[in-house]
């Protein structure tokens, strides 16, 4: 919804589109049971006055003989890339396909998934698409869990230890602000934080430099924080830029 309101101000029409993208997940991945709520997410937009809600079904955006996908670079491989095979060839496909059904002149995306709006600027630069992608911030909830649809299967004890994440990036900034620079002793510092809690698998810590992908080894510029992390059977990513 914050993606929603940031279009409702800026731009004189809005168009959501609402699709559980199965080409996105992994064989052993959550589609089956990711959130499916279409009707409350209408009544929401109504609420808001939002012009159009373009919500296919799998057939009529993959319909038989379907065969054609985005090829992606250097910038899908690594973070998501390594744990999640595959995932943002089908996010570049199902976007560039979006992008055709409905032309806007401005598509707004989440900054929680930081990889996926990268690969998304990439694909529309490369690709000439006559499109400006806009990166909204991060919404939190008062405790500092990042907002996302998965959190609806965190347990009360799952939820406690997922505050590790955010917990981990304030812990990151104040070595920062400590004068810390090594990228090294910050990764162990958060990913020992982030075991502390118990039963969780941590899945990466990275630190990159600021709209990219590519890993520094002293934080001497903005650098993000990017973390992923499995807490039950729910998988949570969440990243904050060092500064």
């Amino acid at each position: 919804m914050s993606l929603v309101d940031a279009a409702l101000r800026e731009c004189d029409a809005t168009v959501v589109t609402i699709f559980v993208n199965a080409l996105q997940f992994g064989s052993e991945e959550d589609l089956a049971a990711y959130p499916r709520t279409l009707q409350s997410d209408c009544r929401l937009l109504e609420q808001r006055g939002v012009d159009v809600v373009f919500a296919p079904t799998d057939e009529e955006i993959y319909r038989p003989g379907h065969e054609t996908y985005v090829e992606l670079g250097e910038t899908a491989r690594p973070m998501e890339g390594l744990f999640r095979p595959g995932h943002f060839r089908g996010v570049a496909t199902i976007v560039l396909k979006l992008l055709h059904l409905i032309p806007a002149d401005v598509a707004y995306f989440g900054r929680k998934d930081y990889q996926q709006a990268l690969v998304v600027r990439q694909m529309v630069a490369d690709l000439d698409l006559p499109v400006k992608i806009c990166c909204c911030p991060i919404i939190r909830d008062p405790d500092g869990l990042a907002v996302s649809s998965r959190n609806i299967h965190l347990g009360p004890e799952e939820r406690e230890r997922a505050l590790s994440l955010s917990q981990a990036l304030d812990l990151a900034q104040a070595m920062v602000a400590g004068g810390r620079r090594d990228a090294s002793e910050i990764q162990r510092a958060v990913e020992a934080h982030i075991r502390a809690v118990g039963k969780v698998r941590p899945q990466y810590v990275a630190l990159v430099r600021e709209g990219s992908v590519e890993p520094v080894h002293r934080v001497e510029g903005p650098t993000v924080l990017a973390l992923a992390a499995v807490f039950g059977k729910t998988r949570l990513i969440d990243n904050g830029v060092l500064r």
